[in-house]
């Protein structure tokens, strides 16, 4: 999508701190960071909401939240971390193309706000 900041990161349109990429998954950290890690992980076809998700889906949402765990082990996070999909404007999603958030190497509270 032409005016998606994440399509333009993915396009290296916009410069990013890109920490993954393969074929399918772009993933870079966040620019304001709420946590020592933090790393959003996007799938690099634009899906604006998690509510845009059809059942051929399933495989890069599990690609998404799989190489979350995976970029969480490859930095020793091993005493907790928190995975966080927001979806739509009242729960804070502010680019419209789906991303996970992942938040560690501190201790997370809940609720989270």
């Amino acid at each position: 999508m032409a005016d998606c900041l994440f399509c333009k990161i993915i396009e290296r349109q916009i410069p990013a701190s890109i920490v993954y990429e393969d074929d399918r998954v772009l993933a870079f950290n966040d620019i304001n960071p709420q946590a020592p890690t933090h790393v959003l992980v996007v799938p690099k076809r634009h899906i604006a909401s998690l509510d845009e998700l059809s059942q051929g889906d399933d495989e890069i949402v599990g690609e998404v939240v799989r190489r979350a765990a995976a970029i969480a082990k490859e930095r020793g996070i091993t005493a907790g971390y928190r995975t966080v999909f927001n979806t739509n404007r009242d729960a804070g999603q502010t680019v419209f193309h789906i991303h996970l958030h992942l938040l560690g190497g501190r201790s997370l509270h809940w609720p989270p706000g």
